[in-house]
């Protein structure tokens, strides 16, 4: 049974789990039905869901939490696969529709280059501000770690701030400690209109 974390958690995936190495990082999220506008037209097509570009990424820090050098330090849809292949992006989601997990990242634990101490889950919205969204327009928001030896759900984490005006979302990390890979549940909502400025933090 999977075990339901609280914002600002901390838990060992491996500890009790020796073997563990491949794992699947499941982020969903839905947009919530936004009234149409006023007039005959509205009224006879009623609410409508919003479509959002929800972008889910990867930041590989080194033990300082800034990001490592190279083209590995980010994992998103343009650069879905590390040079080892250990982080693996499985693509970009365009709307958010539909159930189960709207992105997913494969993370190979024991094949993680030692430079590597965490990796930050993140999502941003993609063109937040011309379409002007943010994840006050969605529900439902969650990080879920499912070990793939056995297609277990082991831990979820479901975001239920207020993230009205907030652009931005730090969800989720895996970092070593010691000889244990840990997750933490962080949820912290920013301003970041776009994936580089979130990038700017671990700069």
């Amino acid at each position: 049974m999977a075990i339901n974390l609280s914002k600002g958690q901390r838990i060992s995936l491996t500890k009790d789990n020796e073997g563990l190495s491949k794992i699947k990082v499941g982020l969903g999220w839905d947009p919530i039905e936004q009234p149409r506008k006023k007039g005959l037209l509205g009224a006879i097509m009623g609410s409508s869901t919003t479509d959002m570009d929800c972008d889910a990424s990867v930041f590989m820090l080194g033990e300082n939490d800034k990001m490592i050098s190279g083209q590995d330090r980010l994992i998103y849809f343009g650069h879905k696969t590390s040079n080892n292949g250990s982080v693996h992006h499985t693509g970009d989601n365009l709307t958010g529709e539909g159930e189960g997990d709207d992105e997913t990242i494969i993370v190979d634990l024991k094949n993680i280059p030692n430079n590597v101490h965490k990796l930050v889950f993140v999502v941003n919205i993609y063109n937040c501000v011309a379409k002007r969204q943010h994840f006050g327009m969605v529900q439902n928001a969650y990080i879920r770690v499912v070990n793939l030896s056995n297609n277990q759900e082991m831990i979820r984490f479901n975001l239920t701030d207020q993230y009205t005006d907030k652009t931005g979302l730090i969800v989720g990390e895996i970092y070593r400690n010691g000889n244990e890979w840990k997750f933490g549940a962080l949820g912290e909502g920013t301003d970041d209109t776009s994936l580089e400025t979130l990038s700017r933090r671990y700069k």
